[in-house]
Parts: C-alpha cells; sequence; structure tokens
C-alpha cells in the first residue's frame, strides 16, 4: 500500500465522520503493514484539512468533533499499541497537553473541540475528560511531564477552581514546568491574568494558536 493509497484511505473514512468506519478503515491499514508513524502522520494530515474546511465555514462543529474522536480512538487503540511493542516513539509533536473540564463542571463539548483541534494540529492530548478534581489535574502533569495544562468551566461557579489548580501546582513546586491555558463561557482575559493563567482563548481556534505560542511554534 503506498503513502497516497493510505492517504486517500484514511481521509475517506474520517470525511464519513463514522467512529465504526473509522476505526475498520485504520485496522485495515495497520494489518496491511503500513508503518504506524506513517499512518498517524497521514491522518493527522486529514484532520487539518478537516479543521481547515471548520474554520472557513465548509464544515460544521459537529464534524470537527466526530472526525477527531473517532481518529483518537482509533488510533490509541490500534497504533499506539504498535508503536510501544517497536519501542518508537511516534510521530514528532509540537508538544504534549494535559486537558480537562474542571471538578464540578459536567460540560464537555468545547473542551472536546479543544481537545480534537489540538490533537490534528500536531499535539499529544491527553484528555483527563470532565469534573476533574484538583489533584488529578496536578498528578497528570507530573506523571506526563505535559508542556501546557488546559483548563475548561463552563459555570460561573466552578471557574474559582482554575486558580485552585494552579495554586496546586505552585504547591507541589511544578508551576514553573508547565504553560496553564483556561477557557470557558464565563473565563476571560482579565481573570487568566489574574490567577496567573500563561494563556486564554475564547474559542477552539485561538486556543490551537496560543498552545502553538506557549511552546514557541506559533
Amino acid at each position: 500500500m503506498t503513502p497516497e493509497e493510505v492517504e486517500k484511505k484514511l481521509k475517506e473514512a474520517l470525511y464519513s465522520f463514522d467512529e465504526e468506519v473509522v476505526e475498520k478503515t485504520f485496522k485495515e491499514v495497520i494489518n496491511a503493514g503500513v508503518d504506524p508513524i506513517t499512518v498517524i502522520n497521514k491522518a493527522t494530515a486529514a484532520l487539518k484539512e478537516i479543521g481547515d474546511k471548520y474554520e472557513k465555514g465548509e464544515l460544521f462543529l459537529a464534524h470537527l468533533v466526530a472526525a477527531g474522536v473517532a481518529a483518537k480512538k482509533a488510533i490509541d487503540e490500534h497504533v499506539i499499541p504498535l508503536l510501544k511493542e517497536k519501542g518508537a516513539e511516534g510521530r514528532e509533536t509540537l508538544g504534549k497537553v494535559v486537558i480537562g473540564t474542571v471538578q464540578g463542571d459536567i460540560h464537555d463539548i468545547g473542551k472536546n473541540i479543544v481537545a480534537s483541534m489540538l490533537f490534528a494540529e500536531g499535539f499529544e492530548v491527553i484528555d483527563l475528560g470532565k469534573d476533574v478534581p484538583v489533584e488529578e489535574f496536578v498528578k497528570a502533569v507530573k506523571e506526563q511531564g505535559a508542556n501546557i495544562l488546559g483548563m475548561s468551566a463552563l459555570l460561573s461557579t466552578t471557574v474559582p477552581v482554575q486558580k485552585e489548580v494552579i495554586e496546586a501546582l505552585k504547591k507541589e513546586g511544578i508551576r514553573e514546568e508547565v504553560k496553564v491555558m483556561v477557557g470557558g463561557a464565563p473565563v476571560t482575559a482579565d481573570w487568566a491574568e489574574e490567577i496567573g493563567a500563561d494563556g486564554y482563548a475564547p474559542d477552539a481556534t485561538e486556543a490551537v494558536k496560543v498552545a502553538k505560542k506557549l511552546v514557541g511554534k506559533a
């Protein structure tokens, strides 16, 4: 299977926006003996194209999220294990991002979109999900050696938890080791500055730009 054929197959699968189709195609390509890093790189290119079409208004948010979630699941289940077996590092990434919605908040649509777009742009993304306790954010940053920590809060009552996490990072002595990004409907640039965050983004597109800037890849 040539690189061009791999790219065509993966692109067609991702543009189906169907999780089962994506998983089946990834398995087929891997079983054909295609190098796992090639699979990841070709999938990333397709996701980048989908992200660009979303930015231009040619696709909807549902498309962006469906493609991103399906690709990440397929890569985690069928490609990463193969890389680990071979002792490979995987694709070159722009950096490692730990992301999640803070404790007390179960909203995750915006967070999922940001995670998908960061992944599509070349970041390694560790998504902790929603209602994430303060200590879980700190633990993940330490264990993963994250370059960036992204925190979302959609409720005004949970926004203060972002500050709690930053204070916990300081207490653990690792605040200077990670860049912190915050976002969510009630979150503002002023709030980000007040709590000592390194970056703020009002939407997913801007979040990618901020993340790249924070790791010196803008």
